[in-house]
């Protein structure tokens, strides 16, 4: 009886001191609403989380006289004041508590605690700071889809990537391989304050986009790296080329040739055929599948052999230009050739050696004949201008002497003997 009487009392006074607790933030709440104070000496922090993850807000009092602090929820019911929790909301928590700082925990936030939290300073006048708690919804998994499966090199294609249920709205990106492409987004906000976003991206496909990746990119600030991606299937005209399987090098007469056409497309080519530009394949040539075989050739055959190749999509072509040339010689002659070669060799100078004795010898011969017939021709120069001037005793005499002198220069006489 008298423990029961006990736990009375002392539940009694724990009911007393709340009471005067409520009482005491009752009326510091009637006198803190009329003159609220923003000061700097009271610090808090705006606060981004994810939605079921924890929030922390924490009010720190820079200089405190031991004034009391407490912490107000945006419809301003007191979380805490001081260290003791009047609300009852079990997610809340209390981390730390001292005369600078009362710092509390809210677990499992969801978007109905989203708002301005307030932190009051008990002075005259009573101080305030606010925390700004944002709740950030992450998108649901982006779903793509194309206009089409298939697409036919050339042509337009369509690809758009949804994320809904997100706060804030999210932004997309694409990629094509490892190339960034701009596409068209849309934004819808829904009734419980999320957005839908849709993107549309178009671009024309060639071949070399078949089985490249496009990646649709979502980015939001609750996640990383969320996308979802589409492989192309893109269907293009066959692709030619031609193969000389034999003979390697230089085409002969009497030799055999073959051709292999190589045709890939998508899808695989249908028909392979051959055909010969501007005149008919020869009669006797023998077409195996993509596989073109002609024996013993001739010139006659000169030409552009053409393997055409089609599929669903369309039809391309590749040339083979034949140019035979003249036969080789035979073997035996080959063989005889190389080895008449040392004595024909042998042969051909021995001939020029005589040539050239030859044609030293006479010019030898030229030389001499010239040198004797100048020597026999050679003879003195007179001019007989003064004839009696070799007589002459001296100078005056000769030219006194002197036939003609100088009056009867027009009788000069020249011999050459």
């Amino acid at each position: 009886m008298k423990q029961v009487s006990n736990m009375a009392n002392t539940s009694n006074g724990s009911l007393a001191t709340l009471l005067i607790l409520f009482t005491v933030s009752a009326a510091i709440h009637t006198g803190a609403a009329q003159f609220p104070v923003q000061s700097q000496n009271l610090i808090s922090d705006n606060i981004s989380v994810v939605e079921g993850e924890t929030a922390t807000i924490s009010c720190r009092v820079k200089n405190n006289d031991d004034s009391v602090i407490q912490l107000l929820n945006p419809n301003r019911q007191t979380i805490y004041f001081k260290d003791v929790r009047p609300l009852k909301d079990a997610r809340f928590q209390l981390v730390n508590f001292s005369d600078n700082e009362l710092r509390v925990s809210l677990s499992n936030v969801s978007l109905s605690d989203e708002g301005r939290y307030v932190c009051q300073l008990y002075t005259d006048p009573p101080q305030e700071a606010y925390a700004d708690i944002s709740v950030l919804i992450p998108p649901g998994n982006p779903i793509i889809e194309s206009r089409e499966d298939i697409v036919r090199e050339g042509n337009e294609t369509e690809i758009t990537c949804t994320s809904m249920g997100s706060k804030p709205a999210a932004t997309i990106k694409w990629m094509k391989g490892d190339k960034e492409l701009q596409g068209k987004s849309k934004v819808e906000a829904t009734y419980d304050r999320m957005f839908t976003v849709t993107s549309w991206l178009r671009f024309t496909v060639t071949k070399e986009d078949d089985g490249v990746p496009v990646v649709c990119i979502v980015d939001h600030p609750a996640v990383k790296d969320f996308q979802a991606q589409k492989y192309l299937e893109v269907q293009y005209k066959p692709e030619v080329t031609i193969k000389v399987e034999f003979p390697q090098g230089l085409i002969r007469e009497g030799e055999n040739l073959e051709l292999t056409c190589q045709a890939k497309g998508k899808p695989q080519p249908h028909q392979v055929n051959w055909v010969r530009v501007d005149d008919d394949v020869p009669s006797h040539a023998v077409i195996t599948g993509s596989d073109l075989f002609i024996e013993n050739l001739n010139k006659s055959y000169n030409g552009t052999y053409r393997c055409v190749a089609s599929n669903s999509v369309g039809e391309t072509y590749a040339d083979y230009i034949l140019y035979v040339r003249d036969a080789a010689p035979s073997t035996e002659a080959a063989a005889h050739d190389s080895q008449a070669g040392p004595e024909a060799q042998r042969l051909d100078h021995a001939v020029i050696g005589g040539v050239v004795a030859v044609v030293v010898f006479a010019m030898l011969c030229l030389l001499i004949v010239l040198g004797r017939y100048f020597a026999r021709h050679k003879g003195t120069y007179f001019t007989h201008e003064a004839k009696g001037a070799d007589d002459a005793a001296d100078a005056d005499t000769a030219i006194i002497n002197a036939e003609g002198g100088h009056n009867n220069s027009d009788e000069k006489k020249e011999y050459y003997i």
